[in-house]
């Protein structure tokens, strides 16, 4: 089936997953959550499919949750009907091999799927972010869990506290990237390390990586929990509001203010 959001490539039994906004620098929309969610779950169910590597349209990884989207919702992305919840679902489950060749600007989710990929792979160039606190909400897709086991206690709070750009160096020093990679070459880098997966046998591939998953199954689910508690009190508040006004506004963001009024 043709998706609108998300291309679908398959070769030697690697499927290559592109996000396609690219005038939106591929940041998640309602349908976007939907195809991706859609595209792992049929991915996990086909036999020719060994391996998924996934990479962005247009110089860019993702920006995130579009904020265009955001700024008219008053819930919580993982709560209700907000497809947000569902995708992470199927991320979390998914027992194939998932690859990651982040080929530019990497914000909110598209930093956080990274914890969740086997392999990543990162272009010079790229910039990563994780900017929760300042848009005053919490990170997400059990991030709060995975960032401090995958890049250290100290690690996760630079990246959650900060409001600076992670550059693909300290990326791979904090263990967030396996290797940074020219531009021109990060496909094929990918690509290499994808036909090697695909190369083993695939279901002792699969439950290793069910056994690796259930090491942390409660412990994400947990994270998880809390974390959709947390976005149900952030989303709407004072904090997000102004911090996606001053997006909009093309301003900083005066969170002072607010204690003043």
């Amino acid at each position: 089936m043709a998706r609108e959001t998300v291309l679908e490539s398959l070769a030697g039994g690697v499927l290559r997953l592109t996000l396609n906004r690219p005038a939106q620098k591929n940041a998640f929309n309602s349908v976007q959550w939907r195809e991706l969610r859609d595209a792992l779950a049929q991915a996990r169910a086909s036999d020719p499919v060994r391996v998924v590597l996934l990479t962005g349209a247009g110089g860019a990884f993702s920006a995130g949750q579009d904020l265009s989207e955001m700024a008219q919702s008053t819930t919580a992305p993982a709560g209700g009907e907000h497809p947000f919840g569902a995708f992470i679902d199927e991320l979390c489950r998914f027992d194939k091999p998932l690859v990651a060749a982040v080929n530019g600007v990497a914000v909110g989710i598209g930093l956080t799927i990274l914890l969740h990929c086997d392999f990543v792979y990162v272009a010079e160039g790229a910039r990563l972010r994780a900017p929760f606190v300042t848009l005053g909400v919490v990170p997400e897709a059990a991030s709060s869990y995975l960032l401090p086991l995958v890049i250290g206690w100290r690690g996760a709070q630079e990246l959650l506290f900060g409001d600076g750009w992670l550059t693909p160096a300290r990326a791979a020093e904090l263990g967030l990237a396996h290797r940074v990679c020219a531009p021109a070459e990060l496909l094929a880098v990918a690509e290499e390390k994808c036909a090697g997966l695909a190369a083993l046998p695939p279901e002792a591939l699969r439950h290793t990586k069910r056994l690796l998953l259930a090491t942390r199954d409660a412990q994400v689910r947990a994270a998880r929990a809390a974390e959709d508690e947390a976005f149900r009190v952030r989303v709407g508040s004072p904090e997000n509001l102004e911090a996606v006004r001053a997006f909009f506004e093309k301003r900083p963001p005066d969170f002072a203010k607010l204690s003043r009024s």
